[in-house]
């Protein structure tokens, strides 16, 4: 029966999650739930970063077109226009004294780095440094024993269990 009740024979004794994802023995399902919710902030906080980089790339390549706009439009013999955007645009902060340079600095340096050094702390101190606890019981609570795709570890994937 595909999904139905597992025997404990030696086929299904390694058909467990390896030892870095299973509970740390006296930890409850609360703090396992906690850590799981601090680990989806954490994805979170992750995204964040990504896109405050994105948005880095993107102010460099703004004011690399934006200077050659400039450059084109005093071309065409719009001195005025050239120069407003110069003078208001090009090497502007995007946020008050900050580049975008600055901007990533300061979210990797302050708010980035205090929330993974506390998430690493909490992982150490109540996991036994065991990460991602709470989506590998997920993925035992799922998947199908025995069924293709659903391989407890890589090493599971050739069909060998």
């Amino acid at each position: 029966m595909v999904g139905g009740p597992v025997s404990c024979d030696a086929r299904t004794m390694s058909d467990q999650p390896a030892p870095e994802h299973r509970r740390p023995e006296g930890v409850t399902d609360a703090t396992v739930e906690a850590l799981g919710k601090l680990s989806g902030a954490m994805a979170e906080v992750e995204d964040a970063r990504g896109h405050l980089w994105a948005f880095h790339r993107l102010c460099g390549s703004v004011e690399k077109t934006m200077e050659e706009a400039t450059a084109m439009i005093r071309e065409a013999g719009h001195d005025e226009i050239a120069d407003a955007l110069n003078d208001a645009v090009l090497g502007r902060n995007p946020l008050p004294g900050m580049w975008s340079f600055q901007m990533v600095e300061s979210y990797d340096d302050g708010f980035y780095a205090e929330a993974k050094g506390i998430e690493q702390r909490a992982i150490d101190e109540l996991m036994d440094g065991k990460r991602h606890v709470f989506e590998a019981e997920m993925k035992e609570l799922r998947r199908t024993r025995g069924r293709q795709g659903h391989e407890v570890t890589p090493d599971h994937a050739d069909g060998d269990i």
